[in-house]
């Protein structure tokens, strides 16, 4: 028997989201129906119900028939109340727009009749690239090709012949290197070749050790080794272009090792997606609760994490998800971190009181230890602290309005808080409504404007700076690097052709303001 969460690991988004879930996320699934409700609207315990003949509102009385029969979930297409299965008490799902149902149907029964015959589906996509990759190469070669990582590990390999050297064969059977094999290679050289960078390491042949000839090429991001392809001579000699061959492999690799790398368990998957559901506010906090290990009941806090521009940018947000959520465990046990559009963000559940210290220093020792050990600048943000774990939305917009504030050039150091930028945030969010709302804009200042881009635009930052120096024209003279009597000059002329006030303390505020914009 499987449970709803395993079901949801397997499909995953964008093909399915979880809308709301009374009963969690561990409700067994024995089955999955399709329903159109022009038929018979009954349901059985356990099933998944497919509801394929209405969208949105028009499925709430296949929601409450779903209820009734004790269904595991219900899934549609079409935003529609979570009230209504929630009352119901089923679990709702929503199905992507461009989601066909035949291949939800499928690979939902592919999980259900795995469980059912004792089996575990798995998606084994990028092992799969990796083997056909190997075969590839071998073909390309004329070897017998094998792929390890940096640990010697092997992940695939090519179909083998009978020419198969005890080095390979010792390695395919144990998933690795022997360690007398390794330490000859380490000793001739081999290992510190292939992290130095692109190229082709020459191995001979050494019948003695039972080691038939070999070229390798190590795989790099960058500077950044992530693994070796090894191509063992078999009966029949390389290939002419077999070197060539093997570095363009080399190459093309990369992205896969990248992507082996980076890409988490369905399970992890499941967990990041529930929280990144929860930040974005499309899943309440008690549909998730058991199955991220959070009290809803408990403070809350979001922090933010933005990578600056560098160098394999994957492949280091995914290290630095990593490096975020060992810190983060350690801080708090139930600690959650997600990447949502670009950032990652971590979940600080259960919070004591007075956390605010711990974890601020937290945040600190997560941007040191990545300039370090990871050589990338990261910033990070920390957003206010919630009752509850349902209000994490909020405090994760605290953290991303943080974050813009320090991009803008408002903060120089690497972590901030809402209270240290919270008068550039404010600022920021007035700015973006009146630039949203020209109804309410003085039309004195927007002919001011239209006037100065055409007349050489000197008397609107003339006015800025006067009016930011609080009205010392010397002060103001030096930012723009001119005369005080020119200072005067043009903010009287600016006065003249706006008809603005600027001896009205409101006026000048509204003009400090709107041409801010």
């Amino acid at each position: 028997m499987t449970s709803l969460r395993h079901v949801l690991a397997t499909l995953g988004e964008p093909l399915v989201e979880v809308v709301v879930a009374p009963h969690g996320l561990g409700v067994p699934v024995t089955d999955v129906v399709i329903l159109d409700p022009e038929d018979p609207l009954e349901a059985s315990p356990g099933d998944l119900v497919l509801v394929i003949g209405a969208r949105g509102r028009a499925a709430a009385p296949a929601i409450r028939a779903a209820g009734r029969g004790g269904a595991a979930a219900v899934a549609v297409k079409g935003a529609t109340g979570a009230d209504v299965a929630a009352d119901a008490g089923v679990a709702l799902l929503t199905v992507g727009a461009e989601a066909r149902w035949e291949q939800v149907e499928s690979l939902a029964r592919g999980v259900v009749e795995a469980a059912r015959a004792g089996g575990e589906a798995a998606s084994g996509e990028v092992l799969g690239d990796l083997f056909a990759l190997a075969q590839t190469i071998a073909t390309l070669t004329g070897g017998l090709v094998s792929i390890e990582d940096t640990a010697n590990r092997v992940l695939a390999y090519s179909r083998a012949g009978d020419e198969v050297d005890e080095l390979r064969r010792l390695s395919i059977l144990g998933r690795e290197g022997p360690e007398r094999y390794l330490a000859m290679l380490r000793e001739w050289g081999v290992y510190q070749r292939l992290r130095a960078g692109e190229g082709i390491v020459r191995i001979d042949e050494r019948p003695e050790l039972g080691i038939r000839r070999r070229i390798a090429a190590g795989i790099h991001a960058g500077k950044q080794p992530l693994g070796t392809i090894w191509v063992q001579e078999g009966a029949q000699p390389l290939t002419e272009r077999a070197e060539t061959a093997l570095l363009g492999a080399s190459r093309a690799l990369a992205p896969q090792l990248i992507r082996a790398r980076t890409l988490p368990s369905p399970e992890l998957r499941l967990r990041e997606d529930l929280l990144a559901s929860l930040l974005e506010g499309r899943l309440d906090a008690e549909s998730v609760a058991d199955d991220i290990g959070a009290d809803p009941a408990r403070p809350a806090q979001v922090l933010a994490f933005s990578l600056e521009r560098s160098d394999n940018r994957q492949l280091r947000r995914a290290e630095l998800v990593h490096l975020i959520a060992v810190h983060t465990a350690a801080y708090r046990r139930s600690a959650l971190v997600s990447v949502v559009g670009g950032r990652v963000y971590a979940l600080l559940p259960d919070l004591p009181e007075h956390s605010d210290a711990a974890v601020l220093a937290l945040a600190r020792e997560i941007t040191g230890t990545a300039r370090r050990h990871l050589d990338v600048p990261v910033r990070a943000a920390l957003g206010g602290v919630v009752p509850r774990l349902s209000d994490a939305a909020a405090s994760r917009g605290d953290a991303d309005r943080v974050l813009a504030a320090m991009a803008r050039g408002h903060w120089a150091a690497d972590v901030a808080s809402l209270a240290d930028v919270r008068a550039e945030v404010l600022l920021s969010e007035v700015l973006a409504f009146l630039g949203e709302q020209p109804r309410i804009r003085d039309p004195r200042l927007v002919s001011l404007v239209e006037h100065d881009t055409e007349h050489g635009g000197i008397l609107v930052p003339a006015v800025l700076a006067w009016l930011d120096a609080f009205g010392d024209v010397r002060a103001a003279a030096r930012v723009l690097n001119i005369h005080p009597n020119t200072v005067r000059y043009r903010v009287r002329r600016a006065a003249e052709v706006s008809g603005v006030d600027f001896d009205d303390p409101a006026q000048r505020i509204l003009t400090q303001l709107q041409l801010r914009l």
